[in-house]
C-alpha cells in the first residue's frame, strides 16, 4: 500500500534493467494509485514498446486515460486486449462496459445541443414536493437553512440517515443563484487579529469533516473558513461533506467560502463515486443538478491581497496576472488546457521551470516559476492543495508555494494525516494543525464509483 516507495523501488529496479515490461507496468500502477495519470500512460506504454503482448499494461494504460477522462482512447486498449484473449470474460466485460460509457457519452452530447442547455435548477417543481408525515429528519424554519438546521443535519447525517430531498434540492437551487452571482477569483479581507482556516481536499470523509469542526470549531462571522475543492468522489459520504458545506455558504456568506477543485466535475464524478452516490441517495436528476452548481464554483480566493488560493497551482504561460483570472468564463467543464485548467490540475515541483505533468493535464511548476508570478502580483505566496501530504501539508519554494490537504488516511488506505492552516489578519504567516483520521461506518470508500474503475 505505500506506493510512493513502490514507484522508488521500481525506478531502481528499471535502473538496473530497463527492459523488464513488468517493472514499468508495476510502476504504472503505482502511478495510477497516486493519481499521476501521465507517468502511468508513459510506463504502460513503455512496458507495451518492450512486450506488446503484456497484457496488463493495456489495462492499466486504460485506467489513466479513463481517469482522465478519455473513454474513447481507453476502449481502444480494451478492444486490443480482446483481440488476443477473446475468450477471456473479464477482458470482454471491461470491453463492453467502457463502451457504454463512450455510447452514453455521446447520446448526452446530442441531448444537449437538442435541449440546448435547459437549467436543471430551472426544471425543478419545489412546491409538488411534499414531506412525509412520518420524516423524522431535520426542518426549515422560517422557509430556510439556520445555524439550529446545520447542526441537527450534521447530527442526522452521522446517524447516516438522509434529508428530505425537497430540502436537499432547495439547498441546492439557493447555493447555485448564490454562486452565479460570484467573480471567479473571489477577494476575501480578513481584519487584523482575527483568525481564518484554510482546509484542503475533503473527498467526501465527512467523519474527518465533522472532525475538523471538533479541532477549530464550527464556521461562523466570527470563525471564518475556506474549503479549497475536491470535496467530494473517493469516500462514500460526499453528499453529506458537499451539502454540510453547501448549507455553511448559505448561512455565513461573507464569512465561508468555497472553491473548484479538478474533482468538481463531469467525469471525476462518474469515474470516482460522487455521480453514483448521488443516484443511489437521491436521484440522476439531482446530479444533474451538483453539475451545474460545480460549473459555477469560483475557481480562486485572493485573501488580503497578498495570498492566492487556488486548488491546483500556477501556469504554462509567464505574465499570468490576478485580471487574467478574474476574466475566466468557468461555467463549464475544465478543459484540457489554459488558465481554468491549470488552476484545477498544476503541481509544484522542486527543481526550476517546468515540466510536463505527472497527471497528464496541467504543468509542473517550480520555485522560480512561483516567485515570478508572485513578484508580478504583488503577492506573498500561495496556498494549494490537490496532493496527498505524509503531515497533511507542505511547504515549498523558500515557503512561497503551501500544500494543505484536509483528508486522513486518504482512501483508508494512504495512512497520511490531514491538516489545515490558520492566519491572521495581521499576520500571514500560516500556522499549521495535522490530525489524524477517526473511525467511520463500515462504507468503504469508493463504493459507488463505476464499477469499471474499481477492476483495476
Amino acid at each position: 500500500g505505500d506506493y510512493s516507495q513502490a514507484i522508488t523501488y521500481y525506478s531502481q529496479a528499471i535502473e538496473q534493467n530497463p527492459y523488464v515490461a513488468a517493472y514499468y507496468g508495476n510502476r504504472s500502477f503505482a502511478h495510477i494509485k497516486t493519481e499521476s495519470f501521465g507517468y502511468a500512460l508513459s510506463d504502460a506504454s513503455k512496458a507495451l514498446q518492450l512486450d506488446k503482448n503484456y497484457i496488463k499494461a493495456y489495462y492499466r494504460r486504460a485506467s489513466a486515460n479513463m481517469a482522465l477522462g478519455k473513454f474513447k482512447v481507453a476502449l481502444k486498449d480494451f478492444e486490443s486486449v480482446v483481440k488476443v484473449r477473446p475468450n477471456d470474460k473479464d477482458a470482454r466485460a471491461k470491453f463492453n462496459e467502457c463502451k457504454k460509457i463512450v455510447q452514453m457519452q455521446a447520446f448526452q452530447k446530442a441531448i444537449a445541443v437538442e435541449e440546448n442547455h435547459k437549467s436543471v435548477a430551472d426544471s425543478i417543481d419545489l412546491a409538488s414536493m411534499s414531506i412525509e408525515d412520518d420524516y423524522q429528519g431535520p426542518r426549515f424554519e422560517d422557509g430556510g437553512v439556520t445555524l439550529k438546521f446545520v447542526t441537527d443535519l450534521m447530527k442526522t447525517f452521522k446517524e447516516q440517515k438522509k434529508l428530505h430531498r425537497k430540502y436537499a434540492y432547495q439547498i441546492l437551487v439557493e447555493i447555485k443563484n448564490f454562486f452565479i452571482k460570484q467573480p471567479s477569483l473571489v477577494d476575501i479581507t480578513v481584519p487584523k487579529g482575527e483568525k481564518f482556516t484554510v482546509c484542503g481536499d475533503i473527498h467526501g470523509q465527512f467523519y474527518d469533516l465533522l472532525n475538523i469542526f471538533e479541532l477549530n470549531g464550527l464556521p461562523s462571522e466570527s470563525n471564518p473558513y475556506l474549503f479549497n475543492g475536491d470535496f467530494v468522489d473517493r469516500g462514500s459520504f460526499s453528499v453529506e461533506c458537499v451539502v454540510v458545506l453547501f448549507c455553511f455558504k448559505l448561512l455565513y456568506p461573507n464569512h465561508f467560502f468555497m472553491a473548484r477543485g479538478n474533482h468538481e466535475s463531469v467525469t471525476m464524478n462518474q469515474m470516482y463515486g460522487f455521480e453514483g452516490e448521488v443516484k443511489s441517495k437521491y436521484t440522476s436528476q439531482m446530479a444533474d443538478l451538483f453539475t451545474e452548481i460545480f460549473n459555477w464554483l469560483p475557481l480562486a480566493h485572493c485573501i488580503n491581497n497578498k495570498i492566492l488560493v487556488m486548488h491546483g497551482g500556477l501556469f504554462k504561460e509567464d505574465n499570468v496576472t490576478l485580471d487574467d483570472l478574474r476574466k475566466i468564463d468557468r461555467n463549464r467543464q475544465p478543459p484540457e488546457s489554459g488558465l481554468m485548467c491549470e488552476l484545477l490540475w498544476s503541481d509544484p515541483q522542486p527543481m526550476p521551470g517546468r515540466a510536463e505533468s505527472k497527471r497528464g493535464v496541467g504543468t509542473m511548476f517550480g520555485p522560480d516559476i512561483t516567485s515570478k508570478f508572485l513578484q508580478r502580483n504583488n503577492l506573498e505566496y500561495i496556498i494549494r492543495s490537490h496532493e496527498v501530504k505524509p503531515e497533511g501539508y507542505e511547504v515549498m519554494h523558500d515557503g512561497k508555494c503551501i500544500t494543505v490537504f484536509s483528508a486522513p488516511n486518504y482512501c483508508d488506505t494512504m495512512g497520511n494525516q490531514g491538516a489545515f492552516l490558520t492566519i491572521t489578519g495581521d499576520d500571514l504567516t500560516p500556522k499549521f494543525t495535522s490530525f489524524d483520521s477517526v473511525p467511520h461506518p463500515n462504507v468503504k470508500p469508493m463504493a459507488y464509483a463505476n464499477s469499471l474503475f474499481g477492476m483495476f
